[in-house]
């Protein structure tokens, strides 16, 4: 797996924090306060997007207009923040990949599609900064995944080749988003998502990260 590869550039949400039943939660009490009826499948449907761009499909799909996607996403940031200050978990296996892959001189980066706040409060909270060389949030690029932007900013800022990059991702947009960077992709979906054939373009596929330091 680790063949020519010189970096490892992590996904966050899902695969470094236990966030998306976090998420579930803010996102469901959210968009109900402002009349939208949501449940953790309306959830799923947009996994892997800016936060922003959820919420504008959603805003458009039910002709929101008494409080703006700026304003809501502040709301929800600030609930989720306050969830993971008070409950963030890191997912199976975190600490030990991020030291194995330490100890074998690789690179490590995040190349996520949450925005900078909630990636930084992540990693404190979590006590992991340490470990990155690079964070990438695509808050502020012109293009979220499934586009390979966040990941070839990345690769770019550690100063590796996106071929010699391997990508972790939990997501199908993050699995397109690796793949159209030309990077190698390790996949670690949920249990809802083990057989489903969509992930089938990763390189490889685990259950967790403890089975890439066993």
């Amino acid at each position: 797996m680790l063949t020519g590869i010189k970096a490892v550039i992590f996904d966050m949400d899902g695969v470094i924090i236990d966030s998306e039943p976090l998420w579930r939660r803010a996102m469901i009490q959210s968009f109900t306060e402002i009349g939208i009826p949501f449940s953790d499948e309306h959830c799923r449907i947009t996994t892997g997007l800016r936060f922003k761009e959820v919420a504008e499909f959603w805003f458009t799909k039910h002709g929101i207009t008494h409080i703006s996607v700026d304003e809501f996403d502040e709301l929800v940031i600030n609930r989720l923040c306050d969830l993971i200050s008070k409950e963030g978990k890191t997912m199976k296996g975190v600490l030990e990949a991020l030291e194995f892959f330490k100890a074998k001189g690789l690179k490590i980066g995040i190349g996520t599609s949450s925005n900078e706040r909630l990636m930084n409060t992540v990693v404190d909270v979590l006590n992991i900064r340490r470990y990155f060389n690079e964070l990438c949030s695509a808050e502020h690029m012109q293009y979220g995944k499934p586009h390979p932007q966040v990941y070839l900013t990345c690769a770019e800022k550690l100063g590796v080749d996106s071929l010699h990059c391997l990508v972790i991702e939990d997501s199908v947009n993050g699995l397109i988003a690796g793949k159209a960077a030309q990077m190698k992709v390790l996949a670690i979906p949920e249990e809802i998502n083990y057989n489903n054939p969509k992930f089938a373009i990763a390189d490889y596929s685990v259950k967790s990260l403890l089975e890439i330091v066993q």
